[in-house]
């Protein structure tokens, strides 16, 4: 019972800790993982093991999900080729150079455990990344491959976590046999990925008529898509990306306004919750993990720390520099289809972020193996993963924006591609109008063409700035804004009035909810068009 009210009043830290990181436009990861290390330094908390054998359970399922929810299908189907050479090809690489370099660095790690936690720092973290380049105005075609690898990177990142903890386990270890069996395992998780997805797509657009059970199931999926694709030797991971990558590209048919909203805001809780749980738990095990490496110098844990941080970073350029201009310079349609901008090389190398899912990896390796012998040097290889973890979030992260700023890059203007998109809506709303609804009465059909006719003119005469970056509102949109300001007090108007009616006791509850909910509704559509963070 203690150790749940400790995690219950930690949690609440995180919950805070996420308000100052948001107010001060702080990178939560980074925000978080510091937080890591400041529990374990205080005095006096116990120190909690979870089981390893539901660490990926509990948290990866979720987290892929969910990022894999907000990852464009389109834009990762049109950047396939660079986000399987980083995701495959660089996850693969970076466990070998890292197991090299330990293997020679650390006398006492045999190559199973170098090959092991290679495998666990290898995938850059897909959380970490959405949220340190939130904001900085990169080019989403750059934002979709990142987000693309860190969620495709955990598959192959995990099944070379798999065969390594294998090899230590069982004692043996088949190059061959791993890559069949790798390409068998992606296959079938695929495959159970898109099944999942079409059955659960099905279930939702024909029996669910309720937002309560949409949400219910959406929460249940990934846990699904995981279990029985690990139930089959498949990549659940793969299983769970695949099927969030289907179901969100079905989002708006198979579910109404009211499931999409509450889902996302559930989801947004679980996400942050998870990632906050899992930091906590290494700043409640870190103290013991130190304790458990104290037979070797500080200087030595320093040095190796630091080794294995600038290799991982080292190797992601080493790779990236051939794998990006190798296909163009062997393909001229490669060079007509895609522009090339060597600083976009540059802040892709800087984004290896490593984050959650290498944490979990860290924290599921079994405490024993054979006959209850201790895992070999279990407490090193966490504490070298914190390290990694700790270093790419804090050095790459807070220094990526300067690099950003220092290579003068120009910010792409999602605003201004928005306002085209809305522009394109609204025509095509009116001229529907003009075409269906000729026969309506005339007072109807005036009011409803008036309100887009309102849209279309208010769009109209907004200024965009020339080149938007790190503002919180559109600079020159005075008449969009104001027309929405507007709105928004006289929503406030109605609500005072509601709820003065609700205190007296003259409206009934059902009815105040029901209206109090509408108003919240539009006012969430309203505050959306100001473009205010």
């Amino acid at each position: 019972m203690e150790n749940v009210t400790v995690i219950i009043m930690l949690l609440f830290g995180v919950a805070f800790l996420s308000l100052i990181s948001k107010r001060y436009n702080f990178p939560i990861p980074i925000a978080l993982v510091l937080c890591g290390v400041i529990i374990s330094i205080v005095p006096g908390l116990p120190v909690i093991a979870l089981s390893p054998e539901i660490v990926f359970i509990v948290f990866l399922p979720p987290l892929l999900y969910h990022s894999a929810w907000y990852t464009s299908w389109s834009d990762f189907k049109g950047s396939i080729r660079q986000i399987t050479l980083a995701a495959v090809g660089l996850v693969f690489f970076t466990t070998f150079a890292v197991a090299v370099v330990v293997h020679e660095l650390i006398d006492d790690i045999s190559w199973p455990l170098a090959f092991l936690l290679g495998a666990i720092v290898s995938p850059p973290d897909a959380v970490s990344a959405a949220s340190i380049t939130k904001g900085l105005g990169l080019h989403p075609r750059l934002i979709a491959i990142l987000e693309g690898e860190s969620l495709v990177n955990d598959a192959s990142g995990l099944v070379a976590y798999k065969y390594a903890l294998t090899a230590i386990t069982a004692g043996n270890f088949i190059l061959w046999q791993a890559g069949l069996n790798f390409v068998l395992m992606s296959l079938i998780g695929i495959a159970i990925g898109l099944v999942v997805g079409i059955v659960m797509s099905f279930i939702h657009k024909k029996f669910v008529s309720d937002d309560i059970i949409d949400v219910t199931l959406t929460l249940l999926t990934p846990f699904t898509s995981y279990l029985i694709a690990e139930h089959f030797e498949g990549s659940g991971v793969l299983a769970v990306v695949t099927t969030g990558l289907f179901l969100s590209a079905r989002s708006g048919t198979i579910f109404n306004y009211e499931s999409r909203m509450m889902t996302g805001t559930i989801w947004d809780v679980l996400t942050n919750i998870l990632n906050g749980l899992i930091f906590i738990l290494i700043g409640l095990q870190l103290r013991q993990i130190i304790d458990g490496i104290s037979n070797y110098s500080g200087m030595s844990l320093f040095i190796w720390g630091a080794v294995v941080s600038i290799v991982v970073i080292l190797v992601r350029f080493l790779w990236i520099v051939p794998a990006t201009m190798i296909p163009r310079f062997m393909s001229s349609k490669i060079r007509e289809k895609e522009s090339f901008d060597y600083r976009n090389l540059i802040i892709f190398g800087w984004s290896g972020m490593r984050g959650v899912v290498s944490m979990a990896a860290a924290l599921a390796l079994p405490l024993t193996i054979h006959q209850n012998e201790p895992f070999p040097l279990r407490d090193l290889i966490i504490y070298l993963v914190f390290c990694v973890i700790l270093s790419t979030l804090v050095i790459q992260g807070l220094t990526l924006p300067w690099i950003i700023r220092k290579m003068k890059v120009e910010p792409y203007s999602i605003i201004a591609e928005e306002y085209g998109i809305r522009n394109i809506i609204v025509s095509e709303t009116i001229a529907h109008i003009e075409d269906n609804f000729s026969l309506l009465n005339d007072d109807l059909l005036h009011n409803i063409k008036s309100k887009y006719e309102v849209k279309f003119n208010r769009l109209q005469k907004t200024e965009l700035p020339a080149n938007f970056f790190g503002k919180g509102k559109v600079i020159g949109g005075e008449i969009f804004n104001d027309f929405t300001k507007l709105q928004i007090d006289l929503l406030n108007v109605e609500r005072t009035k509601l709820e003065k009616m609700h205190k007296s006791g003259s409206v009934n509850e059902e009815i105040f909810r029901k209206i109090e909910k509408e108003l919240d509704l539009e006012e969430t559509r309203l505050w959306m068009e100001m473009y205010e963070d």
